[in-house]
């Protein structure tokens, strides 16, 4: 983790907090092609956080408007978007 954390700001104690405070037992995390590379490592750091499955969807992404339709057959509580930018709420 030290060095994806020197890469990107994965904010895990964020993603902990969130999927600890829904209650979340399925987590799906979505990335982009650059960080596939990480994606289990991640997913085991968050599994190991929290009382969750994790699953990682390898599928293409262009972007936090896509979402996988597959999402729903896998029956997960809550989706989590890596990017390569920040986004400004």
């Amino acid at each position: 983790m030290d060095e994806i954390n020197e890469i990107y700001d994965i904010e895990i104690n964020k993603i902990v907090k969130t999927i600890k405070k829904g209650e979340n037992k399925k987590v799906l995390l979505q990335f982009p092609e650059g960080m596939k590379p990480y994606s289990t490592v991640i997913a085991n750091e968050i599994e190991g956080k929290t009382d969750s499955e994790v699953f990682i969807w390898l599928g293409t992404c262009f972007g936090g408007c896509d979402v996988p339709l597959e999402v729903e057959k896998l029956g997960v509580d809550l989706i989590i978007q890596f990017g390569h930018s920040v986004w400004k709420f």
